[in-house]
């Protein structure tokens, strides 16, 4: 049998599982494992369903946790403080915030977008395996055609140095948000190629003043500079 321990979040993983399960057949669950509600399986039901998602190689250390890493710990502490109504996370990539707050914020609708369609095939697997409230798309939010506030807060969380038109990313988030925009960035040159941008205070300040904003808040941790613009 497979023993999970506590630094994966096992809900999530057994969410994954029954999603895929019931997507492609594989790994066979039996009886009503695959739709019981994901609150009421019992230890040895989670045991029974991790044990065949690791039969059938699946990667279960994709849902390590991630609650301790610093950034992580200050955008949740921020988000605490909001308690938002509904949740936009753009480029949720391997759901390092995006799994703990589905796990601090039980039952917070919550739409993640992503270029890569593996990334949103995974988090499709999870909200039919288990979580009705999470919504994942192939989407680039500056192609986007969504209504104006159309969520109470938006997360830009290691994704805006990725973005070749960074401007146009900020200004839809700005278009998007009710309530706050929350980004976090590098704080310093680094050498991963995929950074094409390094975002300073006085560039996000510029930044979001042209996207209409103007009330932005600077905080960090190590290595991170993180930004909240309230609307």
């Amino acid at each position: 049998m497979y023993e999970p321990n506590d630094r994966m979040d096992t809900k999530l993983a057994c969410a994954w599982v029954r999603g895929v399960s019931l997507r492609t057949s594989e790994p066979v669950l039996a009886g009503d494992l695959t739709t019981k509600p994901i609150d009421q399986l019992t230890p040895e039901e989670v045991q029974c369903i991790l044990t065949a998602g690791k039969k059938a190689e699946m990667k279960l250390y994709r849902f390590k946790n991630h609650h301790d890493l610093p950034r992580v710990k200050r955008v949740l502490g921020i988000l605490s403080g909001l308690q938002p109504e509904s949740l936009l996370d753009v480029g949720s990539g391997r759901g390092v915030f995006l799994f703990p707050f589905l796990h601090t914020f039980p039952g917070v609708p919550v739409t993640s977008l992503d270029l890569l369609p593996h990334r949103v095939q995974l988090l499709q697997d999870v909200q039919q395996g288990g979580y009705p409230h999470l919504t994942a798309l192939e989407q680039d939010i500056t192609q986007w055609q969504m209504p104006d506030d159309s969520f109470d807060v938006v997360t830009l969380l290691e994704v805006l140095e990725h973005i070749p038109n960074v401007e146009e990313a900020i200004r839809a988030a700005v278009r998007l948000a009710k309530r706050s925009v929350i980004v976090s960035v590098p704080s310093k040159p680094d050498n991963n190629p995929e950074h094409i941008h390094l975002l300073t205070k006085p560039i996000l300040t510029e930044l979001f003043a042209k996207a209409g904003c103007a009330n932005l808040h600077f905080d960090g941790v190590p290595n991170h500079l993180i930004a909240v613009a309230w609307l």
